[in-house]
Order: structure tokens, then C-alpha cells, then sequence
């Protein structure tokens, strides 16, 4: 946790805050604080500042806020449309997208996308919000990406996925003879990335239709965790 992010809740007056659960724990097991040190916080959706630890208990924590006026972090000029990963690599993936600075997040269904993924509960909203947060901590950002949740693969790529791309470079990750991803690009981006697997060739037809050009990385099969991290250190 290199950010402690406060959300209004935490507060019991101006400039204080009480902290219990998981950041509780983290202070005690890997801050190793004390009362009196300096902490960097952010507000939840808002700005960045300093804090000092007036008081720390096993019970609960408290907070004063010093100073909060840094603004986080721009956001990468991106939307991410991405087929919906396996559980477990999906928690890692949504703390990966926070911390790159992705504002936009559609998690799309696949033809290889098992149905039973749909089902998981890391994708209640509580559930997502909580892996969002911890990617926030991770890269000192305070603005939570929006996250959109398509189930229905042809009737966004048709009827919706046109209109959010428009104005955008829209890109498809998918291996094969297809032109190498660009670097270093100049302007908006939206881009999707397939399954395990990925996209198969209607899919990749109806992303082209919708205006988003196939690219590939090579000739190496990547992880959907590793091609998120990759493409946007390409892209931007």
C-alpha cells in the first residue's frame, strides 16, 4: 500500500479519520507504524496529501489529515474492452488496470469464455470495487476506473461498441499475420483483448466491423494478465 485511501465514511471530523479491517492491518503488519509518523492519503475520488498517525491500537486507528491538495495521476486516453478472464486471474487483472491508470474497463463475453466465469462472486460490485481499490493503493491514484459488464458479445460489438470507439484508435490484440501493435501513439485508444485462447474469427471479424483494426505482439501466447500489462506499456 503506498497510498491510504480515505472515503467519507472514515471521518468523524474535519481532518480525522478512523481506520479499521484490512488498512488496520496493513499499518500494523507491513507500515510497522507508530504514532506520530507521516503517511501519504488520498481521498477517494479526489486529491493526494500527507497525514499523521495520532493514535494506533489493535482495535482501530487514528488519522489526521495535514494537507490534501496533489491531484492523482492522469488517466491513460483508453478504453479496455477485455474478454472475461478466469476468477482468479480476473482479481489480478482489475488491480492491474487500476494501477496503469485504465479510466474504462468493459469485461465482454467470449465464445471462449467458460459460463461458469459469469457466475463468480468477484464480480459483484463490492467485489470488484475491493481489487480496484488495492490497484489504487498500489499506484498512488484515487479515481476507481469505470467498470461495464457485457455478457452479450454481438448486440455491444454492434449496436454500442461503435459509438464508444468513435474518434478513438481501435485496436485488436490477437495473435497472427496481422500488422505489429503500435508504439508510443498519439491520441484515444480503445482496445480489446481476447480469452485464453483468444478471440475467434467471427469475433475478431465483428471487432474489425466495428472499427477496431487486429494487431499481434509476436509470436509468443501471452497470459491475459501479461498482454494487458504489455500492450499498454506499448501503446502508451
Amino acid at each position: 500500500m503506498n497510498l491510504l485511501l480515505l472515503e467519507d465514511g472514515d471521518f468523524v471530523a474535519e481532518g480525522r479519520a478512523l481506520l479499521r479491517g484490512r488498512r488496520l492491518t496493513h499499518l500494523h503488519e507491513v507500515h510497522r507504524a507508530a504514532a506520530g509518523d507521516s503517511l501519504r492519503v488520498g481521498r477517494l475520488g479526489g486529491l493526494m496529501g500527507e497525514g499523521r498517525l495520532l493514535r494506533l491500537t489493535a482495535e482501530e486507528a487514528e488519522l489526521e489529515v495535514l494537507s490534501i491538495a496533489q491531484a492523482p495521476p492522469a488517466k491513460l486516453p483508453l478504453t479496455l474492452l477485455l474478454a472475461l478472464p478466469r476468477p482468479k486471474m480476473l482479481k489480478r487483472v482489475l488491480q492491474t488496470v487500476a494501477s496503469m491508470g485504465v479510466p474504462r474497463l468493459v469485461l465482454l463475453n467470449s465464445y471462449r469464455v467458460e459460463k461458469s466465469f459469469w457466475q463468480t462472486p468477484f464480480l459483484a460490485p463490492e467485489a470488484i470495487r475491493e481489487q480496484l481499490i488495492l490497484g489504487l493503493e498500489q499506484a498512488r491514484d484515487t479515481v476507481l476506473p469505470e467498470v461495464i459488464i457485457e455478457k452479450r458479445f454481438k448486440p455491444f460489438v454492434e449496436d454500442r461498441l461503435p459509438q464508444l470507439a468513435a474518434g478513438s484508435i481501435g485496436l485488436v490484440g490477437h495473435p497472427g499475420a496481422y500488422p505489429t501493435c503500435p508504439r508510443a501513439v498519439d491520441g484515444a485508444v480503445t482496445l480489446a483483448i481476447g480469452p485464453e485462447g483468444g478471440w475467434i474469427p467471427y469475433e475478431v471479424d465483428k471487432l474489425h466491423e466495428a472499427g477496431l483494426q487486429p494487431v499481434q505482439l509476436g509470436e509468443r501466447i501471452l497470459r491475459v494478465e501479461t498482454a494487458v500489462t504489455a500492450l499498454l506499456a506499448r501503446l502508451f
